[in-house]
């Protein structure tokens, strides 16, 4: 039987092949195209993993897609949308697909059609005025996401320490956040504290516990999908970690956080909203984000700066 692909509706595919961090700083243009085109099935070409955060955000699914070596394997859609980056490869792997229309920016200055890659702009930003150069109004402040449904809890909700990030430049060194961990249960001792980490990262959970005095079962790295995670944050009283992914999910959830920058400036992937919420500390300089030692500039921060922030974040006005 012959199958009526006319009866399908037309897709936008957007293409975000990376981290949880990046997928929350393009949640205003997903949903920026979501209401532009209703009639449309919303397609994200991102790591398997994100697709629960990836729907909240408006989109209907999620194609396995992490990086650009391999391509993106999706049918021809209506609309390409590149939120991946500046382009060769991002945009060439989009044009790959045939799309009836792309939306991306330019690759050479004298391309006045489309709008060159602002260097300067925040991360949120940079994807919203690309939609609105193409007829898409977008609003980068739409960051926040509804909390997944909350479980019975006594007390006050933890304080979330993340001492892992992607690259050795945006890592902490572990006894400093060990002596900060150590002070917080000292000062508040009705707040219980999570450690948490990504896969690869439970040493490094565990190493900080333990330097800290805190109970094993302190240390959620390793037992924990991104939707434990996500719920984590979201009834946190208090997020502490570097440049990564969980600084955005504090930013989403209007969680208080104590964020640790290094090697790159927090004007560009800073929380973008609410900076009352969040206190930001960062040298004022940049370095190589994916060196393979600490930025000298994040080490710069001590345990006592840190202490401060989070002394000055819990009594500023929500």
């Amino acid at each position: 039987m012959a199958v009526n692909r006319s009866a399908r509706p037309p897709t936008v595919l957007v293409l975000r092949a990376l981290g949880l961090g990046d997928l929350l700083t393009a949640v205003p243009a997903l949903r920026a195209l979501r209401r532009a085109r209703p009639d449309h099935r919303l397609v994200m070409a991102a790591p398997r993993a994100l697709t629960p955060l990836a729907r909240r955000a408006g989109v209907d699914a999620v194609v396995h897609t992490v990086g650009l070596d391999t391509g993106v394997a999706a049918p021809s859609p209506a609309i390409a949308v590149n939120l991946h980056g500046r382009g060769p490869q991002s945009t060439a792997a989009l044009r790959a697909l045939r799309p009836g229309t792309l939306i991306t920016h330019a690759e050479d200055p004298a391309d006045t059609a489309r709008p060159q890659w602002g260097a300067d702009l925040h991360e949120v930003d940079r994807w919203c005025r690309l939609l609105d150069a193409h007829g898409v109004p977008a609003d980068p402040t739409e960051l926040t996401l509804d909390g997944p449904p909350a479980g019975p809890r006594d007390g006050p909700g933890p304080i979330v320490v993340h001492p892992g990030a992607a690259s050795a430049a945006r890592r902490w060194p572990v006894d400093r956040f060990a002596a900060v961990v150590r002070a917080l249960a000292r000062r508040r001792p009705e707040a219980p504290i999570v450690i948490t980490g990504g896969p690869g990262e439970e040493g490094r959970a565990e190493e900080v516990a333990a330097r800290a005095g805190l109970a094993p079962g302190s240390v959620r790295a390793g037992r924990t999908d991104l939707t434990a995670l996500d719920a984590l944050v979201a009834g946190a009283r208090l997020v502490v970690c570097g440049d990564t992914g969980v600084a955005h999910l504090a930013t989403a959830h209007r969680v208080r956080s104590v964020l640790l920058f290094g090697p790159t400036d927090p004007a560009g992937w800073g929380p973008r909203i609410a900076p009352h919420l969040h206190r930001v500390l960062w040298a004022g300089r940049t370095g190589d984000p994916h060196a393979d030692r600490p930025d000298p500039g994040l080490l710069e921060i001590t345990a006592e700066q840190v202490l401060t922030a989070v002394e000055e974040t819990e009594t500023a006005d929500v």
